[in-house]
């Protein structure tokens, strides 16, 4: 009679032992989590920030272009053939 109750007892007491290990690692995780979350938002906010700057220079090269089509030719020089 008291084998029962004593096993009934002792997996009790292990699973509340496997319980709050398992709350402990869920938490690790969370934190974990977050922090991945936190450098995926600043590797997002860096990429944005790459892609304005991209479009930045293209823009001044687009326009650099252009101002080079409207100045007149230079002078041939015989240093450059």
């Amino acid at each position: 009679m008291f084998k029962p109750l004593f096993e009934f007892v002792r997996q009790a007491l292990f699973l509340q032992q496997d319980v709050r290990q398992l709350k402990e690692d869920i938490a690790g995780l969370e934190r974990g989590l977050h922090d991945t979350n936190e450098a995926v938002r600043q590797l997002a906010f860096e990429i944005q920030r790459m892609n304005e700057r991209e479009k930045l220079v293209l823009q001044l090269e687009n326009a650099i272009l252009r101002l080079e089509r409207r100045l007149p030719p230079g002078p041939e020089s015989k240093q450059c053939r």
